[in-house]
């Protein structure tokens, strides 16, 4: 077991925008990993001061609306100088616990990358109950190997310029970690609802595609006997096709998993989910009524994508390239 003060040979990469709230816990959170990057969305707020503080590396990302995102650009432009990549978004927590382990497990060659389980609080407490735990997450990889699947959404406005819910495909071997990270949100209940609001967007989208038979090449695929990713995308083109969805959701998280057991906050998360999955099936509609797209004006030409433009800050152009 290394001490916790030698630098574990893994490269961190942190995703940001306006993240001044959350960004000193994580970045306290990954002192022992060798390297870190902050790829940040030219934040307005004190992101960017923090990052100096704490010395790490930032690299700004400027979306084209369409592709790459930002953790397939970062994975495909960034000079890390590790082997191994750990993603950390800025509202998640690496445990002094799962630092201890993910230093012995990256010396195991039989394995490319690594699960981490997260623990997720709301409203202070965390929600043990309703299917969010276990909640599996392809997070630690050797970045040559890895890469985040494209579900076809990008055509799809306002869904962020980073990947949220796609997952990684990676060669070779995927083992699972027994030690858990934390995602600790320390923005309000204003910012889950405006997040949540625009990953209905993409989640009517994969919806859509799911209905329609879009080709699922360059995805990790739907798989029962699968890893636990690819059962979770397997049930999900069972669900795509029930009636109902707001209410089953209510009723498979509070009451079929237990979420009842997590009190106040987990009545309130249930609340929340079975609102979000509504968001979700109003604009599945509003594809299906506008041929794929969100409210438009069918007579009216979508504008050609823009060029992937993108500059690490502090790391001169040739740096920034594989």
């Amino acid at each position: 077991m290394t001490s916790s003060s030698e630098k574990i040979p893994v490269s961190v990469l942190i995703p940001a925008k306006n993240e001044e709230q959350n960004l000193p816990a994580c970045l306290d959170s990954v002192q022992r990993a060798d390297e870190i990057f902050v790829v940040d969305s030219q934040s307005s707020d004190r992101s960017l001061e923090i990052c100096q503080e704490y010395g790490v590396n930032v690299a700004q990302f400027y979306f084209n609306g369409s592709w790459p995102k930002k953790k397939n650009w970062s994975l495909e432009n960034l000079s890390f100088r590790n082997d191994w990549v750990l993603i950390v978004d800025c509202d998640e927590r690496i445990t002094p616990e799962l630092w201890d382990e993910i230093a012995e497990r990256i010396k195991d060659p039989q394995y490319n990358g690594y699960f981490l389980n997260r623990k997720v609080f709301f409203l202070g407490k965390w929600i043990r109950w309703g299917g969010k735990y276990p909640d599996w997450n392809l997070r630690l990889f050797k970045h040559q190997c890895g890469r985040y699947e494209n579900l076809s959404t990008e055509d799809i406005p306002n869904t962020g310029d980073n990947e949220v819910h796609e997952h990684v495909i990676l060669e070779g071997d995927v083992g699972y970690l027994k030690e858990d990270m934390l995602h600790i949100d320390f923005r309000d209940i204003y910012h889950w609802i405006a997040r949540h609001n625009r990953y209905s967007n993409w989640e009517a989208r994969v919806y859509y595609n799911l209905l329609t038979g879009k080709d699922e090449s360059g995805t990790i695929g739907a798989n029962l006997f699968g890893d636990a990713v690819q059962r979770k995308r397997f049930l999900k083109k069972i669900w795509v096709w029930l009636p109902f969805k707001p209410f089953l959701r209510f009723v498979l998280f509070y009451i079929l998993r237990f979420g009842f057991l997590d009190g106040r906050a987990g009545y309130t998360y249930a609340r929340l989910l079975s609102q979000y999955e509504y968001q979700i099936g109003v604009k599945l509609y509003e594809l299906q009524k506008f041929g794929g797209q969100l409210n438009v004006n069918p007579g009216q030409p979508s504008p050609p994508p823009k060029p992937s433009l993108a500059q690490p800050a502090g790391v001169s152009k040739d740096e920034s390239q594989p």
